[in-house]
């Protein structure tokens, strides 16, 4: 397959085993580094029970700060075909999960698709993204999503450029959520409090970051308003952060509550706040 499916349309030329180029490094067979029951979401995501999350390997934005540096940018995992991704959701589903949790399936979108109609779970399908993703990618899999776990990083192309290397970013984020809530206009929640469809826009809180965080979320309160926001503030410097010296530190009390201080005053009630004490390694998956 000659891929230009995400923003970054580098004409990559991919095979099913393996990759011969392209941002993403990503074969066209879909590559999965871990699967199993996730604790660790919003709670209408996570339950009680927990989501049944996917982590697929390899990814077209590539962020220097990436939590998941390992499976972003070296793309470790393993090769599945999509009768293997399908049982896999089977498993999930049998385990309790809530949901099954696609995380970072773009730019494997015609595989989750075919595998998804191999087998479409009796429970909610999420789609946990970036925001980078293009229109065709969500054009393959927007009738399949019941919930949009979408990122919205910057609304600043230079932050976007320097630590994303994606000028485009905001742009591009503000389409892809438009979409989504066109797809999913209302959040909608079982008796549990689980979500069985809408949008939940997330940005994760960076340092040196506090305006930035606050024109984001005053995006959303203004554009975005039927959505969920979730405010992350799990941050912790790894992958290439020794190279950007302002960004190799956790975020501070101050640049928290500062932040936590705006969302709250504006009255917005549908949001959830990570707790400071959530930038830990203990809360990242082992791959």
């Amino acid at each position: 397959m000659i891929c230009n499916l995400c923003p970054r349309k580098c004409n990559a030329k991919r095979t099913a085993e393996m990759n011969f180029g392209g941002f993403c490094k990503a074969p066209e067979n879909p590559k999965i580094a871990r699967y199993g029951l996730h604790m660790w979401e919003e709670p209408p995501i996570s339950g009680k029970k927990g989501s049944g999350t996917v982590f697929f390997s390899g990814c077209s934005l590539n962020c220097v700060y990436c939590q998941n540096y390992e499976v972003s940018h070296g793309v470790k995992g393993e090769t599945v075909s999509e009768k293997r991704l399908a049982e896999i959701f089977k498993e999930l589903e049998e385990k309790g999960a809530h949901n099954i949790n696609l995380v970072t399936a773009d730019h494997y979108c015609f595989a989750v698709k075919r595998a998804l109609e191999i087998y479409k779970p009796n429970i909610p399908v999420l789609l946990n993204t970036s925001g980078y993703i293009g229109e065709k990618q969500l054009d393959v899999l927007g009738d399949l999503i019941d919930v949009f776990l979408v990122d919205f990083k910057y609304v600043s192309p230079e932050r976007a450029k320097k630590y994303s290397g994606a000028e485009d970013y905001p742009k591009v984020a503000k389409n892809a959520i438009e979409y989504m809530l066109k797809k999913q206009p209302e959040c909608v929640f079982d008796k549990d409090g689980v979500m069985q469809k809408g949008v939940i826009i997330r940005h994760l809180l960076m340092p040196l970051a506090t305006n930035e965080a606050i024109k984001v979320f005053d995006t959303v309160l203004a554009e975005f308003k039927s959505a969920y926001f979730s405010l992350m503030a799990q941050y912790i410097p790894m992958g290439e952060c020794e190279k950007f010296p302002e960004i190799n530190r956790k975020i501070t009390r101050r640049e928290y509550e500062k932040v936590v201080s705006h969302i709250l005053a504006s009255g917005f009630e549908n949001c959830f706040i990570q707790d400071l004490s959530s930038a830990d390694k203990r809360f990242i998956p082992e791959f």
